[in-house]
């Protein structure tokens, strides 16, 4: 008999033959912990507005985002990463910060409600609060202006800290954010309040429909001149140690799926969390897929996040947490 098994054959498929076993084995796992859900509130709307381009997420009213914070932490995810929608924008996105704004009202009344059930994010940018649409100030030129940001950034760190945010999540991709938001905390007694660094952030094309979602597309121009090349991996350590050097306790790369290489080189370098968003793009495709009967839509779901997870990242940001994890009880 050709490729006869003596007794020292290998033999993968024993360790594959029941579901039991394949679970048993298994080396990457996969826990509702693991998750965070990035949710969008909107102000002076009425009900949950739908994202055309992202089936089933929507623009939340605070109440509905109290109603949905509340099926997560029942739900045993990690925790949710919040994005605001003020009813007005300027030049410097003055909602960002002021205490009325509609993410620092979202996050204390979370916090009131949860307590300290769900860990809270708080993003940290100025896109969707802009009326221009980029993620800092803007120079007469049209340039945006890296250190009067700084300042802003720390403004917002301030008030997000204040309002219950748990964690502050920069993602600006501002050089020297971190440093500028860390003094801002600790002089304000937030030193207990940690930093998660969007540190490796692409100027992706993946970002289309939170674009939509957050109603934060530039109005010139693009981001690329802020947000990291993707043909540029060696790079993505070297901002991941600078953060780290400005006093980030976890680091993100973002988008997920097109980085899984940037995910794997992050994690084998560094001793702190790493935590990889699954962007909206990624959810619209698989989404589309899905309806068009392409794939099986949970499996496919349950894959893509294990794949982020088996790369390196302890944590996913994905619109899916909710629904991955009741699949995963």
């Amino acid at each position: 008999m050709i490729g006869g098994a003596g007794p020292g054959f290998a033999r993968g498929r024993r360790l594959r033959s029941t579901p039991a076993l394949r679970r048993l084995t298994a080396q990457t796992r996969l826990s509702p912990a693991d998750l965070v859900l990035p949710v969008f509130v909107k102000e002076g709307i009425d009900e949950p507005q739908p994202i055309s381009s992202m089936p089933g997420v929507v623009q939340h009213t605070p109440d509905s985002l109290r109603k949905a914070a509340h099926e997560a932490a029942e739900a045993g995810i990690g925790g949710l990463i919040l994005f605001g929608i003020p009813a007005e924008k300027d030049a410097v996105g003055s909602q960002a910060d002021a205490a009325d704004g509609i993410v620092n009202v979202a996050l204390q009344q979370l916090r009131a409600d949860l307590g300290d059930e769900l860990v809270l994010m708080a993003d940290l940018c100025l896109c969707e609060y802009t009326d221009h649409g980029h993620c800092g100030l803007v120079t007469p030129a049209g340039v945006v202006d890296n250190d009067p940001t700084l300042d802003r950034y720390a403004a917002v760190a301030i008030a997000q800290a204040r309002a219950g945010a748990h964690v502050i999540a920069p993602s600006g991709m501002m050089d020297g954010q971190v440093a500028a938001i860390r003094r801002a905390l600790d002089g304000a007694a937030f030193q207990e309040t940690p930093i998660l660094a969007y540190a490796a952030k692409y100027a992706s094309g993946f970002y289309g429909p939170f674009r939509e979602a957050a109603e934060g597309a530039p109005q010139f121009g693009d981001r690329s001149t802020y947000q990291m090349d993707p043909p540029n991996a060696d790079e993505a350590l070297r901002e991941v140690a600078q953060d780290l050097a400005e006093g980030a306790d976890a680091v993100m790369v973002k988008p997920a799926l097109p980085y899984l290489d940037i995910v794997a080189r992050v994690a084998d370098a560094v001793d702190v969390p790493v935590s990889a968003y699954q962007v909206s793009g990624e959810y619209a495709m698989l989404e589309a897929a899905a309806a068009n009967g392409w794939v099986d839509r949970q499996r496919a779901v349950l894959e893509t996040l294990t794949a982020i997870r088996r790369a390196g990242a302890g944590t996913v940001l994905t619109y899916w947490a909710v629904e991955a994890a009741r699949w995963l009880r």
